[in-house]
């Protein structure tokens, strides 16, 4: 029997609420996230993902409030992330309730935080998280100057070219600071990064695709899938309960993310889960 596919929905919060937007932008409240998440928890989700959009100090100790107070109502797992730079940070989040950490800037500008996170807690709580934008200047040279430890898979000069859908040619980029900062990097070779580094998973969100409900891109989805050994989520882009369907038969992915369809009540997490088991994919239900 395959593995079972999980549901995972996602709240962005910003100042203790959660937000939406499309492209990382025109943020707009959706509720309380405890209340979002323990509802989601009685339909049957797999997993909760807390995103602090701001990340600044200042929201830290709101973000801790919040989940301590999931922590007390949920009985599924939580993974936390934005403005993770130290393994101080990853200290107190899990001590607050978290069961995994999502890291993504902080790793980028500091590799060893992947490696010594994963050697203190635990590859299953290192969640690495990556945004990614396409650029369609194939023969570009790759010259990341954010990273700055030595690396544990050799750089190539040229990116890893992947093809779209409508016959084009392009490559995915690393961002970071929510999607505002390019930073060289290749997404593919990153991804393999993050792995040996001892990342447990990705969370794979691109920026083409994310609030639009037009489907997960499924071409970098599947090509960094095929391409480490660890679990990847797939993030940014549903909209149909097929979305959903694409990502793990078209992406690859082991689970897929969402967050849009369910906060404004499109679908619940046992919609998705039915109409998946119906097409042949193994869930919990």
């Amino acid at each position: 029997m395959s593995l079972t596919k999980r549901i995972i929905p996602c709240l962005d919060i910003k100042d203790g609420r959660v937000v939406k937007g499309t492209k990382f932008v025109g943020l707009k409240d959706a509720g309380d996230p405890v209340e979002r998440a323990a509802a989601y928890n009685e339909q049957g989700a797999d997993e909760v993902v807390f995103l602090d959009i701001t990340a600044s100090k200042e929201k830290r100790s709101a973000l801790l409030s919040v989940i301590g107070r999931a922590a007390d109502e949920l009985f599924l797992p939580l993974t936390v992330g934005g403005g993770i730079n130290a393994v101080s940070d990853i200290t107190d989040l899990l001590r607050a309730g978290a069961d995994k950490v999502s890291i993504n800037t902080g790793g980028v500008k500091d590799p060893e935080l992947y490696t010594k996170g994963a050697d203190i807690f635990g590859n299953q709580c290192i969640v690495a998280a990556i945004d990614v934008k396409r650029r369609h200047d194939i023969d570009a040279e790759i010259a990341p100057d954010t990273l700055s430890k030595e690396t544990l898979v050799p750089i190539s000069s040229k990116p890893t070219p992947i093809m779209l859908p409508d016959g084009t040619e392009c490559w995915y980029e690393v961002v970071i600071y929510g999607g505002s900062t390019l930073t060289g990097i290749d997404a593919v070779w990153w991804a393999k990064e993050v792995e040996a580094r001892g990342a447990g998973e990705i969370l794979l969100t691109s920026m083409e695709t994310d609030g639009e409900k037009d489907g997960f891109d499924l071409a970098i989805t599947k090509t960094v899938a095929d391409s480490v050994r660890i679990p990847i989520i797939a993030s940014g882009g549903v909209g149909t309960l097929e979305h959903f369907y694409d990502g793990f038969t078209k992406g690859h992915a082991d689970a897929c993310l969402a967050a849009s369809v369910f906060h404004y009540g499109t679908y619940t997490v046992g919609d998705v889960k039915r109409y998946l088991q119906e097409r042949g994919i193994n869930v919990r239900l």
